[in-house]
């Protein structure tokens, strides 16, 4: 399920119509918007927390944007900013499905976002708490996101509880499946600071001297997305099995389609989508 709800999610990150909307609201830049945008639900709140639910960020990276934003939109501002830049990349994806289809799709994406579990998912609890959307598209795209947010609560929980650092989990990531040369940038670590936690990993054990990943780190790192995995699945038991699949089916078209504007190299870490 998350390889389907997830792309609905992330056009806020990628679609060009998410990043005018931000732009509109005097977020310029794509951090800015990012930052605020993701933030938006906790308030007007300085980098701290934000730095602790996001996770993968270097604090200096954070703090250089939170509390600045809030001089140029308000949480309120960037809330409406995110979700209608959203709305419009939905429609533009959309635009062919039936509106009966749009929303059961919303009905059922409701219905299990209303069952995340809050306690100790600090974005997951934020995201629940605000007002449904209106229109079917606006519903989507909240309840995807909650439940995303939610998942990715869980999965910060594995990562903490299997004693990985930020740096870590990406300087391993970068070793196995992704490009150092696009995440260091992105989250905002130095040289030194990716170089220590590579030398770290292979004090575990999970890379060799040469870096390379060890069946030891493999494993230990599938156990953390095992433990995400049944973290997230509160939402899909309560929803049952037939229920379930009839959303996996509604939102494969809106998924396929919301992933074509995902880079490869993207840090979501979602499979290649396949064209039919």
């Amino acid at each position: 399920m998350w390889t389907h709800f997830e792309p609905v999610h992330a056009v806020t990150y990628f679609h060009p119509r998410a990043r005018a909307a931000y732009e509109a609201v005097g977020l310029r830049g794509y951090w800015r918007g990012y930052f605020a945008g993701r933030a938006a639900p906790l308030g007007p709140t300085d980098a701290p927390p934000v730095i602790a639910a996001f996770f993968s960020f270097a604090p200096r990276m954070v703090a250089r944007a939170l509390p600045s934003v809030w001089r140029l939109a308000t949480p309120q501002e960037a809330l409406r900013a995110r979700l209608t830049g959203a709305v419009q990349a939905l429609a533009e994806f959309t635009y062919e499905l039936p509106e009966a289809h749009l929303a059961e799709a919303a009905d059922l994406l409701e219905a299990a976002a209303a069952r995340v579990e809050i306690a100790g998912r600090v974005l997951g609890a934020v995201n629940a708490a605000l007002p449904a959307g209106e229109y079917p598209l606006a519903r989507i795209w909240q309840a995807a996101t909650t439940l995303r947010e939610h998942r990715g609560d869980g999965h910060v929980a594995a990562l903490v509880a299997a004693g990985l650092d930020p740096v870590e989990v990406l300087a391993w990531r970068c070793r196995t499946d992704q490009s150092r040369e696009f995440h260091q940038p992105a989250r905002g670590w130095t040289d030194e600071e990716w170089t220590a936690a590579e030398e770290r990993l292979v004090e575990r054990r999970w890379l060799t001297a040469d870096r390379e990943p060890t069946e030891q780190g493999s494993t230990a790192f599938r156990a953390v997305e095992e433990a995400t995995d049944r973290a997230a699945l509160g939402p899909w038991r309560a929803l049952g099995a037939e229920r379930t699949e009839r959303l996996r089916e509604l939102l494969e078209p809106v998924a396929r389609r919301c992933h074509t504007v995902i880079p490869r190299q993207s840090p979501i870490g979602l499979p290649v989508a396949q064209s039919n």
